[in-house]
């Protein structure tokens, strides 16, 4: 059993702020994987449950199992067995919850991908730390949620601390692209096929076939569904049309240039 210097923090409170949020995200994202899962999971609903009956719970009580099911059935939006961000935003009573204001305003993965555009003016896949009040700014307004610059700040602030793990002041497409819903999060889909940077210069060379440094429509179309079929995952034609149109957000008119399709399928950017 935890002693009191490792209880988890806030999970009694009627509402969570931000920054709270996070905090409960990281206690029990022991290992940093971006998910709760495991015995992280079996943590966190007993102490869920103990902050709201306030007494303690038996986890070998088959009552404790089965309401555990009936919870993972409610917020496991994907069926994955395991909670990751966005569904621990639905679990948890939060003030002005900028995770959900977030989702308000970019309800779909190619609304997110507009969005990002606007401000990774570089294409870069990252938008520095300083542009993000900014954005967040802008994601406020668009969802008509009224804010003072000390809740801005706060905001800004949980966001870093989430995602500039390195505290190099850029911010990741991929990583930010976790507070969209798990079922819009495109990006989630290419966790299994990532590729090194050898292997993402080969598939695009090949692709590419003119070598004028893009890929169409079409093309982008045929290099998914060869990613799928060599990972020995299942095509979903409906799914793949909208994954498509995610990443299509990403180019110029049309045109997919290496460094855009870099972002969503390479481990790390070309540098």
């Amino acid at each position: 059993m935890a002693n009191k210097a490792q209880q988890p923090p806030h999970l009694h409170l009627a509402e969570v702020t931000a920054s709270q949020f996070l905090d409960i995200w990281k206690h029990f994202d022991a290992d940093g994987n971006g998910y709760i899962e495991g015995k992280e999971l079996e943590s966190f609903f007993r102490e869920l449950e103990m902050a709201r009956k306030g007494a303690g719970v038996d986890p070998s009580n088959p009552t404790f199992r089965e309401k555990m099911k009936e919870f993972m059935q409610k917020f496991d939006k994907n069926k994955d067995g395991r909670i990751e961000m966005s569904e621990l935003a639905q679990i948890l009573p939060t003030e002005e919850n900028f995770l959900l204001c977030f989702r308000e305003f970019v309800s779909s993965s190619a609304e997110f991908m507009v969005a990002w555009r606007r401000y990774d003016t570089d294409r870069s896949g990252y938008i520095e730390a300083n542009e993000l009040k900014g954005f967040l700014s802008d994601l406020l307004e668009k969802a008509n949620r009224h804010y003072d610059d000390k809740k801005l700040q706060e905001y800004t602030q949980t966001i870093l601390r989430m995602f500039d793990l390195n505290g190099d002041g850029k911010l990741g497409l991929s990583e930010m692209a976790r507070l969209l819903p798990v079922q819009e999060n495109f990006l989630l889909k290419f966790q299994g096929v990532k590729l090194t940077t050898e292997q993402f210069n080969a598939i695009f060379t090949f692709y590419d076939k003119d070598g004028n440094g893009y890929i169409d429509e079409q093309e982008l179309d045929a290099l998914l569904r060869d990613l799928y079929q060599n990972n020995k995952k299942d095509v979903d034609v409906n799914n793949l049309t909208g994954y498509k149109q995610s990443i299509m957000t990403l180019s110029d008119g049309g045109k997919l240039y290496r460094s855009e399709l870099e972002i969503v399928l390479c481990r790390e950017p070309i540098v």
